[in-house]
């Protein structure tokens, strides 16, 4: 079975299982030994029919796509066609009118879709009456399986003093650790930032960015933004307990004791809190992390709840 994936990406083809900025859609690309086009050149770039192309379409620079038969071109291409969200669920109705009116039509010409998280699910099927199915997050960990060990101290918070990230909000709950606060260094992060309390980490890759994170002792990423949910993800990997919103399967499925409702900071505080004084409850937290993190979101799940889903669908 071939699959090929369309993104903005500026490389091609199948990328290595070493890949040292193997984020999510990379991951995805590797464990299902897919070819990746530019989505903007890909007519240039491959003749060959493929089983199944999944469009990740970008969050800017439609206007290059809604010229001419797009859709067609790409049924062309691919025996069938599925769209993979890119981004919160919400995020086309930022767009121009003329622009939503494309997405929605785009999202209710593919064969199915794919989405994030089983919120999602339910978002999408509403939305167009589409098929949808979750595609789980994933890390491939060939390039991170000889971390090095350190003594973990500090709190890593997941983003930027943004409302996309939440910042602000994860900087008050880490406090409660009485810990040093180190952040990453994201697209979004606004001037003046370093003034705050803070370590920033500078712009780095994904395999350095695991490396910096297994430093942490705890992770806090209180985003009312919904997409991937890598932060909790990898916190899990490396057993760091994360206090994050529900609304994220990654977040749910692994830090179950952890997951508090939207805007709930008075229980998050309590749940730092415990994490503090309570050394047992902290381990509790760290070993199942990494339990249901396999249980979950390892590569042998993945690649089995995706068989099953190619198989339905192809």
């Amino acid at each position: 079975m071939e699959v090929a994936f369309f993104t903005e990406g500026g490389y091609s083809g199948k990328q290595p299982r070493n890949h040292p900025n193997a984020r999510t859609e990379i991951a995805w690309m590797i464990a299902l030994n897919a070819n990746h086009f530019n989505i903007h050149s890909y007519i240039n770039q491959s003749e060959k029919q493929y089983d199944l192309g999944i469009l990740i379409l970008p969050k800017k620079n439609l206007d290059k796509l809604m010229v001419g038969d797009f859709m067609g071109q790409m049924k062309n291409l691919c025996k069938k066609v599925a769209i993979m969200q890119e981004g919160p669920n919400w995020n086309w109705q930022d767009y121009s009118m003329e622009e939503q009116i494309w997405y929605f039509n785009t999202l209710c010409s593919v064969d199915f879709l794919f989405c994030h998280n089983y919120s999602d699910q339910k978002y999408y099927e509403g939305l167009t009456g589409q098929t949808t199915y979750v595609m789980p997050s994933l890390m491939i960990e060939d390039s991170i399986q000889t971390l090095l060990n350190y003594e973990q101290s500090g709190v890593m918070i997941g983003g930027n003093m943004t409302s996309w990230y939440g910042g602000f909000d994860s900087m008050m709950v880490a406090q409660e650790f009485g810990e040093r606060i180190y952040a990453p260094s994201m697209g979004r992060k606004i001037e003046r930032e370093e003034e705050l309390d803070i370590t920033h980490l500078p712009y780095m890759n994904w395999q350095r960015w695991i490396c910096e994170l297994r430093k942490a002792k705890y992770g806090v990423h209180l985003m009312r933004t919904h997409a991937a949910g890598t932060f909790a993800l990898n916190c899990a990997y490396l057993g760091i307990p994360c206090i994050g919103y529900e609304g994220l399967d990654t977040q749910e499925s692994c830090h179950p004791d952890l997951t508090v409702k939207v805007g709930d900071l008075k229980k998050a505080r309590k749940i730092a809190e415990r994490l503090r004084l309570d050394e047992d409850f902290y381990l509790y937290c760290s070993n199942l992390s990494k339990t249901k993190y396999k249980e979950h979101f390892s590569e042998e799940v993945y690649k089995s709840k995706i068989d099953k889903i190619l198989k339905t669908e192809l």
